[in-house]
């Protein structure tokens, strides 16, 4: 009986030997005791935390992280992969398949005949596309496919754009602006937490919407807006630092001061 080829004596470099790894830590008996109880319910929350590491990695600019990143969200893939061949519903050769196939379907302009090579997708092409695909399968509601573990920040994207594209959308950017001071207001009038809880969720709602009507995307926004108050309440830090201060033994009216002499800095 031929031995099992040992993962560590094969090419680091080859798939072939990534998926002999993940194999030989969910084989029973003699692999690894925390990933043979892994599910795929309790491996979702590793694969999305992966995939923002993968952009972390980006946003700090380091190729060095970011590739390790990246073999840490391929793991992600193989491992799933894995868990659904053991079950019999696919296996990693068939995802490659389907995102192969997606693609070469999805860029006719790139892939496809004479014809489609020689003028560029028209605008819209890729929703387009998608669309047409969603309606080869049944369902309910042009929702439907919106996944639920999504961010709350881009599933309210998705949301939105799906339902505009059915003629649900405001005309224009002043109906949204309209939108977020009633929603502020009713904010504002909340009586109880719960109540509270809710105007927050629509007012941050409307703003989604007001993002996406400016074709900005909020994710990228709000993170913007948090590095510029990173930036600045570490500035304050300095400043007081240079009196023998903490931002915690310091005044509001001094912390602001300072806060907008960051704002002038950076101008």
């Amino acid at each position: 009986m031929k031995a099992p080829m040992d993962p560590a004596e094969l090419d680091p470099r080859s798939i072939a030997t990534l998926k002999l790894i993940m194999r030989a830590l969910r084989t029973p008996g003699s692999g690894c005791p925390w990933d043979l109880t892994q599910t795929f319910d309790t491996i979702a929350p590793y694969t999305i935390e992966e995939a923002y590491e993968v952009a972390d990695a980006i946003a700090r600019g380091s190729r060095l992280q970011l590739c390790g990143e990246l073999g840490d969200l391929l793991f992600q893939v193989v491992y799933h992969a894995r868990m659904a061949e053991e079950e019999g519903a696919f296996s990693f050769e068939d995802v490659v398949e389907a995102i192969s196939a997606k693609m070469i379907r999805r860029h006719p302009h790139v892939f496809g005949d004479a014809t489609s090579r020689a003028s560029p997708p028209a605008k819209g092409f890729w929703e387009a596309a998608k669309a047409e695909e969603r309606s080869r399968t049944a369902s309910d509601s042009l929702l439907d496919d919106v996944p639920m573990a999504l961010p709350a920040l881009l599933r309210a994207v998705k949301l939105q754009a799906r339902a505009a594209r059915a003629g649900f959308d405001w005309p224009g950017v002043a109906g949204v602006v309209e939108k977020i001071a009633e929603e502020a207001g009713e904010l504002v009038a909340a009586e109880d937490k719960d109540e509270v809880c809710e105007e927050l969720g629509d007012l941050l709602f409307a703003l989604v919407n007001l993002a996406r009507h400016f074709e900005v995307d909020p994710e990228t926004a709000l993170r913007s807006a948090n590095a510029k108050f990173e930036r600045r309440f570490r500035f304050i830090e300095r400043q007081l630092a240079r009196h023998g201060k903490r931002p915690e033994t310091s005044t509001l009216e001094e912390m602001d001061a300072l806060w907008n002499d960051a704002k002038m800095a950076e101008r």
